[in-house]
């Protein structure tokens, strides 16, 4: 879909907004490591279930419009000094440039989050797993944490960690669960590299809002410690996170297979040369090449997961 805009680059019609309002290009980033836990979660003998799957995804698509709107309401002060520090440096917020109110928003997020939270009963009673209402609700309240009052740990210096728990864990092994009914051992390596890159991404999120979250009292890696340590410290994850899957062939190969980690780990490092060759411009309020930095990030996690997880999908019986 593609929103016709105003003059001053806003979505034209009510339905156009709130499509820009869900953010579509953010999307993979929850369904991605969705995808992933339904695959690590299928038995060897049974393949993929269609019905775990199908509640999985619900689950997901319903959660992540929670999370998307409901952290546009959370941040919209931060986001109003974003847009008067650097007007043509960011593209329209979605409360701060009037795409949708603040009621509107504040209402869909938790209409949706209501949602979320029936397919998680749903999904209790139809898949017979006695815990993933309680399962779905701890998921989204590790959001809550992140960005809610009063809590808000992604203003008192936690974010990225919370990131890494929700994104990089607790969302795929809920939908391992979901599948499987329980936690297959294999996972848990395939996981843990999955996790640091979760946290990578976290870290280089903040880059584009270094000095407005300075100014608007937001705690996040680079508005504490700067640009260049973010930088680094992305970077660092990228390798542990990859490392941690190339170890884990090594030790486990039963559990994570070489024909499933070589590809996925090549793919990362492939990227994370491209992140380094785009570090050194990628500075303090340099958007367009942060974008850059952060298009190869994002490749790196979300190309090679998916690599792996369809890997793993096309040989289930060595999985």
């Amino acid at each position: 879909m593609r929103a016709s805009l105003t003059g001053d680059g806003i979505p034209a019609s009510r339905a156009e907004r709130w499509f820009y309002a869900l953010k579509p290009a953010s999307w993979p980033k929850l369904f991605v490591p969705a995808l992933f836990g339904q695959i690590l979660g299928a038995r060897p003998a049974e393949g993929l279930g269609l019905a775990a799957l199908c509640w999985g995804l619900a689950f997901t698509v319903l959660g992540l419009g929670f999370i998307v709107l409901l952290n546009d309401w959370g941040d919209r002060d931060v986001d109003a000094i974003k847009r008067k520090m650097f007007p043509d440096g960011c593209s329209p917020k979605t409360i701060p440039d009037g795409i949708l109110d603040a009621r509107s928003v504040g209402i869909g997020g938790l209409l949706l989050g209501g949602g979320t939270l029936l397919v998680a009963a749903g999904a209790e009673s139809a898949l017979h797993r006695s815990l993933a209402f309680e399962a779905g609700l701890g998921c989204m309240l590790i959001f809550v944490a992140y960005t809610l009052p009063p809590i808000r740990l992604n203003y008192r210096g936690a974010g990225e960690l919370l990131e890494m728990l929700g994104v990089g864990a607790a969302l795929p092994l809920y939908n391992a669960y979901l599948q499987a009914g329980a936690i297959a051992p294999r996972v848990w390596p395939w996981l843990a590299g999955f996790s640091m890159l979760s946290l990578a991404s976290g870290v280089a999120s903040g880059l584009s809002d270094e000095e407005s979250d300075r100014a608007g009292g937001k705690r996040t890696i680079a508005s504490v410690y700067g640009n260049a340590a973010a930088r680094r410290l992305s970077e660092a994850c990228v390798l542990l996170g990859g490392g941690i899957w190339v170890a884990g062939g090594f030790l486990r190969p039963d559990w994570v297979p070489v024909w499933a980690v070589a590809p996925a780990a090549a793919i990362v490092v492939w990227n994370f040369v491209g992140m380094r060759k785009a570090s050194h411009a990628a500075v303090t309020n340099a958007f367009q090449a942060q974008g850059v930095y952060k298009r190869f990030l994002h490749r790196a996690i979300w190309h090679s997961t998916t690599v792996a997880a369809v890997l793993l999908w096309l040989r289930p019986g060595l999985a």
